[in-house]
This record gives C-alpha cells, sequence and structure tokens, in this order.
C-alpha cells in the first residue's frame, strides 16, 4: 500500500502552500472517495491542513506562504498517511464535523453527520412549523452523535428533546455533544430500537435520519464509509426497513397536528411504490427535493 513517501520527499514542502499542492495531488492519486464534509480533494486538504495548524478554518490566503517547523511538518505528514493509507474519513481524524456554525465531537462509533434535515431545521421548518417557539416535544430518532437533537433544541427554545439511539456506543458521543452545548436538562438520551423503549410518549414533532442504504449500494461503498459503523448505513434490502417501522408507528407517538420527517437517500420511488396512499410532502433540500419527506398525523391514521 502506498503511503506519502511513495509520492515524494516530504522533506521539501516547507510553506502551506507546498504543503496543499502536494495533499491535492496525493489524494487525486489515491482516488479517495469524499463526502463526509469536503466535496473534493482541495476542500479537503485545505481542512486538514488548516485544522492541524490550529488555524481559522475558513481562512486560507494569509497563511500559504508561511514557512512550517518540522514539528508542523511531521504532524501533517502523519494526518495526511493516515488519510491516504487507511482511507479514514477527515472527520474521524480530527473528531470533528460541522453542520452549519455548529460543531460535534465524533469518532467511529457514529455515522459522520451530513443529514438534509439540519438545513431544514436551520429554517427553524418552515413553514410547516408556524411558531417554533410553541414547539413542546421532539423526538430525534437514530440520533447517532446527536447532532439533530442539539440543532432541534436550538431551534425550538422551548421544547424538551428525546434523542433515541439503538447503540449504546453511539449514544456515548452524543452525551458528549449534548455537554458540549450545556443542554442536558433538555435534551433526553434515550437507548431504543426506534419507539419500543418509549411507552406512549408523543411529540409535536419527529426528526429521523434513519439507516437508508439499500443493500446492493452498501456493497459497493467506497473504503471511506466502511468506518462508520454498519448499523447505521443499511437498511434491508430495499433500505427501507427502518423507515416502514417508522411509518407503521409514527402516529401512535405524535400529538394531533404534529409531524414526521425523515431522511431517506435516493429511495423516493421505492417508498411511493410502496405507500401510494400516504400523501408525502417532498421537501426541498440543497440537493433537491427527493431526500426528505414529510407527513402529518393525520395523514398516517
Amino acid at each position: 500500500m502506498k503511503t506519502l513517501h511513495n509520492f515524494g520527499d516530504t522533506d521539501e514542502l516547507q510553506t502551506i502552500r507546498d504543503w496543499l499542492r502536494f495533499a491535492v495531488s496525493a489524494f487525486n492519486e489515491a482516488q479517495l472517495s469524499f463526502g463526509h464534509g469536503s466535496a473534493s480533494a482541495y476542500d479537503e486538504a485545505a481542512y486538514l491542513i488548516l485544522h492541524t495548524l490550529h488555524l481559522p478554518l475558513d481562512t486560507l490566503e494569509p497563511f500559504l506562504d508561511a514557512r512550517l517547523p518540522s514539528h508542523e511538518r511531521d504532524a501533517l505528514r502523519t494526518l495526511l498517511d493516515k488519510r491516504v493509507t487507511q482511507r479514514t474519513p477527515a472527520a474521524y481524524l480530527t473528531h470533528e464535523a460541522w453542520l452549519g456554525e455548529f460543531r460535534f465531537y465524533v469518532d467511529e462509533r457514529v455515522i459522520v453527520p451530513r443529514s438534509f434535515i439540519a438545513e431544514l431545521l436551520r429554517e427553524r421548518l418552515a413553514p410547516w412549523i408556524e411558531d417554533a417557539e410553541a414547539v413542546g416535544s421532539v423526538l430525534d430518532l437514530c440520533t447517532g452523535s446527536g447532532c439533530l437533537a442539539i440543532l432541534a433544541a436550538h431551534v425550538f427554545p422551548y421544547a424538551s428533546v428525546d434523542a433515541v439511539d439503538l447503540s449504546a456506543a453511539a449514544l456515548e458521543v452524543a452525551q458528549r455533544n449534548v455537554a458540549d452545548y450545556a443542554l442536558q436538562d433538555r435534551v433526553s438520551l434515550i437507548e431504543s430500537d426506534l419507539f419500543t423503549q418509549l411507552g406512549k410518549k408523543k411529540y409535536d414533532i419527529i426528526i429521523s435520519n434513519p439507516p437508508y442504504v439499500d443493500a446492493p449500494s452498501v456493497a459497493a461503498l467506497p473504503p471511506e464509509y466502511l468506518h462508520e459503523p454498519e448499523l447505521a448505513l443499511g437498511s434491508g434490502a430495499d433500505g427501507l426497513d427502518a423507515t416502514r417501522a417508522i411509518l407503521k408507528h409514527a402516529a401512535a407517538h405524535l400529538n394531533p397536528g404534529g409531524i414526521l420527517i425523515v431522511e431517506i437517500g435516493h429511495n423516493r420511488d421505492t417508498l411511493e411504490a410502496a405507500y401510494p396512499d400516504l400523501p408525502f410532502t417532498w421537501l426541498d433540500v440543497a440537493a433537491g427535493d427527493e431526500f426528505v419527506f414529510l407527513l402529518h398525523r393525520e395523514d398516517l391514521r
């Protein structure tokens, strides 16, 4: 397996500009896959370099020609080598992931946050929620790192939020993030297989970014994605096992007028074929209107 030393003599790399050019070339030569926070070799190389050097993540230009001392070059060499040889997603190397202005701790116990629902929460689920301050309860199913639960607590300031996950290990990460945002009194972490441990609890809003990758796609995933918990990716042959369970039980856990919002990846056609009588509303996100649906409690009845 190649290491960075196969791409050239890194001792000759003195400036950030040198290391940036080198890293982009190395990432492209290794044919790395992106999608865990960065969209390209350049974006990821810039992020990893700035993070390692403790520089502002949105400020590269003023530092490009700064010469690096040996200990900083060693740190970059070690990190970039791991990215290339181990195909480890950048978020696991830096132990951080960003959704907008919100930073979350992550490691390989949780999927790297990248939900389209985060975009919708930034808009307070408008126009579907008219008054954010009137929302009293939110459920985040398959919470993982707790990121969506934390965003929900911020945009619905008077809501109590239950964050549910089947994985006790994932909830340990979520607990750290909840503590980082000092939300222990408003976000409750619950180990549960979807609704099974929730009793008769009801909510104004249920959000979920469940596993939704179908079996053929799981088998074809690039190595980067194999670092993520398998439990958080695949969901049966067609990717909809978890979504079916959510649709079956959500009405029993929604207050009158409550809404269900679920992300399902590329499964819109399959889902609509399976539930031809459900009036799905498909929400607009950056990638289009095929990835997140909304239903009202009354639709589910």
